[in-house]
């Protein structure tokens, strides 16, 4: 097996710029998940290393050869693209054995080997059926098999689950991990789901206007984002964002003056924004506590919609004047919270799980951040989470 790497890879299309300056090591066997909104370059970053977009400047190196005006066939990557590609007048056994065919694998080794993909795929009972009476997901498989006979040393896919149903997709999630696994292949993975990457990856690389915004694990992006952007794509709902001033009493206000928003942080915590008297604080919708009955230091608002969802609801809440200065925060609450529409409700904040962002670069303002790791570690711990 191999890495892979980028240096100072990059792609304009006359005067548009596709990717710029990425810088990007996969470690041998690792599991890299290419991450962003449609448009921000995580493709054409694939697409490079397949050969199938040739890079305006910059070098990739798969192993130890550089393979940047190598031709797609001799970079021993196998791709699996998101509609598929599987040839509709051939049959499961002749799709998933036509990259042996072309490789000239005599035809008894062929067989062999279509067979010991097929039951690594749980598919041995559809290799003489027509492509055209599977389902979804069974083409799926079919084309990871293409891909896999190869014996790849670098596997490449292309939003390969954007074309399935949510169950689907959750099965299909799982036996793309569990195979990356047990194979050892190198992958890099392109999505803008979310959720997908998180659970899939070893390696999320965040990706927004053509520039890698983070490189770390699920777990670092998620409670570690390193600017705005980030702290604002990884996480569903998404993180509130208040623009607020701190006085020496510890008191955050918004900027705009929203009434009812008068928060007093822990002492830990205000040490963190000390010197800056202006940022942007970031809290996740489930850091919030909601409470139905008035309780000291709490953000005061009125509840505007609630949306049930099973054992929790999402409460969507106002403070302020609606007609004047006022800001909305979305939160996260168990469904046991009585949250009425139209009806006053007091948030709590869970203090040392807080951001603070610099209101201008949008860089995360970390200095002092002690007391928010050793409180991500204690609820990771925690049995109750």
């Amino acid at each position: 097996m191999v890495n892979v790497k980028y240096d100072s890879v990059e792609k304009r299309y006359g005067k548009t710029i596709a990717v710029e300056d990425i810088d990007l090591t996969v470690e041998d066997g690792e599991f890299a998940i290419l991450l962003g909104p449609s448009g921000c370059g995580k493709t054409t970053t694939l697409r490079c290393l397949a050969g199938l977009t040739e890079p305006t400047n910059g070098t990739i190196t798969i192993g130890d050869y550089d393979v940047t005006d190598v031709h797609p066939k001799n970079r021993n990557a196998a791709m699996v693209f998101q509609n598929f590609a599987l040839y509709p007048h051939m049959t499961v056994r002749e799709n998933i054995g036509y990259p042996l065919k072309v490789a000239g694998v005599d035809s008894d080794e062929r067989a062999e080997r279509v067979q010991e993909t097929a039951e690594m795929l749980e598919i041995p009972e559809l290799l003489d059926r027509d492509i055209d009476n599977l389902s979804g997901g069974q083409q799926q498989r079919v084309a990871l098999g293409r891909a896999i006979i190869r014996r790849p040393s670098v596997f490449l896919m292309d939003e390969p689950l954007a074309n399935l149903d949510a169950k689907l997709k959750l099965s299909m999630r799982s036996r793309i991990k569990v195979l990356q696994r047990e194979l050892g292949i190198t992958t890099l993975y392109v999505t803008h789901d979310q959720e997908e990457a998180m659970s899939l990856g070893d390696k999320l690389v965040v990706m927004n206007d053509g520039h890698i915004q983070q490189i770390g694990t699920p777990d670092e992006v998620y409670h570690e984002p390193e600017n705005r952007f980030v702290a604002g794509f990884i996480g569903s709902p998404s993180m509130n964002f208040i623009d607020v001033e701190i006085d020496d009493s510890r008191t955050i206000q918004p900027t705009n003056a929203a009434d009812g928003f008068d928060y007093r942080l822990e002492s830990n915590v205000a040490d963190r924004y000390r010197e800056h008297e202006e940022f942007t604080l970031g809290v996740r919708p489930q850091y919030f506590t909601a409470h139905t009955t008035p309780v000291d230091n709490a953000i005061r608002g009125r509840v505007k919609v609630t949306e049930p969802q099973g054992d929790d609801q999402i409460i969507d809440v106002l403070v302020g004047d609606e007609d004047g200065d006022h800001i909305e925060l979305t939160v996260k609450a168990p469904s046991t919270v009585e949250a009425v529409r139209g009806e006053d409700i007091w948030l709590t904040i869970d203090d040392p799980l807080v951001h603070g962002f610099d209101s201008r670069t949008g860089s995360r303002l970390a200095d002092g951040d002690v007391s928010r790791t050793k409180a991500v570690d204690s609820r990771a711990q925690s049995p109750s989470d």
